[in-house]
């Protein structure tokens, strides 16, 4: 008979992800296998951030690109979210796979990207997504939605022709992570559970109890 925490070390192993030092490699491989996998968007992460009364909010948002030392989505300065990092820059990440049975919990800080890196993916994105960019008056009160049409319709006009700048509201965001959790479902509920904490510029690894 293994004991519990043999049982864990065994199924840690067989999966490849006890010996791993570094989580952002651990991080791309599961990320890989997602994408593989997943029916749609496996880049959808939830993202929480903390508002007034320390009152913590989450919402779905899409990662658009993995750094070497961090994660980056795109959105409206201007938002709740936007609104939430200026005065709190900790927020956190999560992933969930459900066609691979894998979950990747992120903590960390997050900051503004440059102009230049926010500038070359909005000149990426499709002309309707940028005129959308553009449209929305995001997390404000919308009266009725032919207001946000005639808004759109306004803008189609207006950039008729014409290469569509990126709004000044609307900028990349990159976490820096300071804590990875990742969680692989296990028979008879015998998760494996593995952290990296970052301290003093190494990354620790430690071993949790599902």
């Amino acid at each position: 008979m293994f004991s519990f925490k043999e049982k864990i070390k065994m199924s840690l192993i067989k999966n490849n992800i006890k010996d791993e030092q570094n989580p952002f490699i651990l991080f791309k491989n599961w990320y890989k296998k997602a994408k593989s996998n997943e029916i749609s968007n496996p880049n959808a992460m939830a993202l929480s951030t903390v508002g007034s009364f320390n009152k913590p909010r989450t919402r779905m948002v899409l990662m658009k690109e993995i750094r070497e030392d961090g994660i980056v989505f795109f959105t409206n300065s201007n938002s709740r979210k936007g609104e939430h990092i200026v005065k709190n820059k900790n927020v956190s990440l999560n992933f969930y796979w459900k066609s691979i049975e894998r979950q990747v919990l992120i903590s960390g800080k997050v900051k503004k990207i440059s102009s230049k890196d926010s500038d070359k993916y909005f000149r990426s994105r499709n002309r309707k997504s940028q005129i959308g960019a553009w449209t929305s008056k995001q997390s404000q009160i919308l009266k009725n939605k032919s207001d946000l049409k005639t808004r759109f319709d306004d803008f189609e006009i207006k950039f008729q022709g014409k290469e569509i700048p990126r709004p000044k509201h609307w900028y990349g965001y990159c976490v820096y992570p300071d804590c990875f959790e990742f969680w692989l479902e296990g028979d008879g509920r015998l998760h494996d559970r593995l952290e990296y904490k970052l301290k003093s510029g190494q990354w620790i690894k430690k071993l949790l109890y599902p």
